[in-house]
């Protein structure tokens, strides 16, 4: 097996955050679904952002998140994801470029636009997510160099962007691309609701020993495993995947790698500003120390060390020197 040049290969959506404050009787107001992720429409995007309070612009996307926090703790990195020809797909082609991070797909002409996610955070910090996925959900699968897939160590992939057709062909061709050339495949499914729409799917790559690391809060366990009970989904989990990585907020986050079982508390932070990304965060704190082949108490504990940093400002891209601020606490 050749050496990669890239450490981390992510497939995802190219999303513009719009962050806005607002107080918990507006979440009611809206009728939004306080602390979740609900897909809109063009004409409820349009609609949300003429009710929102001045507001903030940054680029997000799940595993681009994680690629930039990923980028900034000084890893090799690629994105594969669709923006429009327009301002916000211009924004976030120069953001996630400026990071370091290769980005080889062109901008697609014609509607409809790049995607943007409308958050609502509220005085504890809880963020209630509105996406509009846009461009996002048309990448086609011949955007792919499957040689550039096979070059990296890990192939990332977030589930938000299994709902459409196009990008799902992408990634099962990445996948196809990523385990010919013997890389490693990390997967999160993203949000609750994608799982119930796709559980099967899932659990089918998890079944077939495609996933060789899989990130994913409790809820999201106990969605796909249909258990509620933690410790029966991490037993029912664990065996059929090499490394199982569950987050808990502010109760840490359980890793079980070979049967064997580590765990880590949450950092601690002044003040919860903005939760949004802290599990994107987590995941590359966690993913920078797997491909350097630390052990998976240290890579849980940098996750938690990346997420603590975000939840501490607005937006899910580091403000801080991320590695500075690493190993500053790691000790």
């Amino acid at each position: 097996m050749t050496q990669p040049s890239l450490d981390v290969i992510a497939i995802g959506n190219a999303i513009i955050d719009v962050i806005a404050n607002c107080d918990d009787a507006a979440i009611e107001e809206l009728g939004l679904a306080r602390g979740g992720m609900t897909l809109i429409d063009a004409d409820q995007a349009h609609g949300l952002y003429a009710a929102m309070g001045p507001a903030r612009e940054i680029s997000g996307g799940s595993a681009a998140n994680t690629l930039a926090g990923l980028a900034a703790l000084g890893a090799r990195c690629g994105f594969v994801g669709q923006v429009a020809q327009d301002q916000l797909g211009e924004v976030f082609t120069h953001d996630i470029r400026a990071a370091g991070i290769e980005f080889p797909v062109p901008a697609r002409a014609g509607d409809p636009p790049t995607g943007r996610c409308l958050i609502f955070v509220t005085p504890d910090g809880q963020r209630t997510m509105n996406t509009f996925l846009g461009a996002s959900h048309y990448l086609p699968a011949e955007a792919l160099d499957e040689a550039v897939i096979a070059d990296a160590a890990v192939l990332y992939l977030e589930g938000y962007l299994w709902d459409p057709e196009e990008p799902r062909a992408a990634m099962r061709k990445a996948i196809a691309a990523a385990r010919k050339a013997g890389r490693k495949i990390a997967f999160t499914p993203s949000e609750s609701f994608v799982i119930d729409r796709h559980r099967a799917d899932f659990l089918s790559l998890i079944d077939a020993g495609e996933i060789d690391v899989l990130f994913c809060n409790e809820h999201e366990m106990a969605a796909l495993t249909g258990i509620a009970d933690f410790e029966a989904g991490i037993a029912m989990l664990a065996p059929k995947i090499p490394v199982l990585v569950v987050t808990r907020s502010q109760d840490g986050a359980v890793a079980v790698a070979g049967g064997v079982r580590s765990q880590v508390a949450a950092e601690p932070v002044d003040k919860v500003v903005d939760t949004t990304g802290a599990g994107d965060l987590f995941a590359a704190g966690f993913l920078f120390g797997h491909v350097r082949g630390m052990t998976v108490s240290d890579c849980l504990r940098l996750g938690a060390i990346c997420a603590s940093e975000i939840i501490s400002h607005y937006g899910a891209r580091p403000e801080e020197d991320l590695k500075a601020f690493v190993a500053e606490r790691m000790g």
